[in-house]
């Protein structure tokens, strides 16, 4: 049974453990439209990303990056980056937030055809919740076994998919009630339009009556 246990918490460290990572080729040019990463986090979860780009400083390329998320909150901005770069940050609401890269050809370069074709390699991996943690350092600061930091991570990991699914059934009951009340008022405006159609034609029956007897047609 225990033998068990330890490959199930096997299987489930691996997959906390999986990183989506991506690798991009950005051109550098005189105005140039940002290339965007999206991703959705949770409420008040941390979330690290992990830059590598390749070039140098003064290489005629400016690489900046922008995380902002679609309620509006910016999260952090960096200029003209270049090799490894971490950012860390936690989430203020349940939203995407999009990575966005702008890569900027800088103006001395911008008469030089052999430089206006230039790009930035870049690696990038987005991790948020229990991937972002530091767990060496949990483990160092609380002198964890390995069998402890793997069940740690598990319970972590567990955790947040408690949390989601609390959040997916709060937003099935609301959008349940939002169904609910449409419905309602749906129901209702039918019922108006009905006896007001009814109303309308009764009138119109009791007005040609009335016009038909004063031109003493019947």
């Amino acid at each position: 049974m225990q033998s068990h246990i330890f490959n199930y918490a096997l299987i489930l460290t691996f997959i906390l453990q999986l990183v989506s990572s991506l690798h991009m080729e950005i051109p550098s040019l005189p105005n140039p439209d940002p290339v965007c990463i999206r991703d959705f986090v949770q409420e008040n979860q941390m979330v690290t990303v992990n830059i590598n780009t390749d070039g140098s400083k003064g290489d005629g390329q400016r690489l900046d990056i922008k995380i902002t998320d679609s309620l509006g909150n910016n999260y952090a901005t960096r200029k003209d980056i270049v090799g490894n770069v971490k950012l860390a940050f936690t989430s203020h609401n349940n939203a995407a937030i999009d990575v966005c890269f702008i890569n900027y050809l800088e103006a001395k370069w911008k008469h030089h055809g052999a430089r206006s074709n230039s790009i930035r390699s870049v690696e990038l991996e987005i991790e948020s919740g229990a991937a972002a943690r530091d767990w060496n350092a949990l483990q160092a600061s609380e002198k964890l076994k390995p069998n402890e930091l793997e069940l740690k991570k598990i319970e972590s990991l567990t955790a947040e998919i408690v949390e989601e699914l609390q959040y997916l059934k709060s937003r099935e009951e609301r959008m349940r009630d939002t169904n609910e009340s449409t419905n309602s008022r749906v129901k209702w405006f039918s019922i108006i339009i009905i006896l007001s159609l009814i109303g309308f034609g009764a009138w119109q029956i009791q007005y040609l009556r009335h016009y038909f007897k004063v031109k003493h047609i019947i």
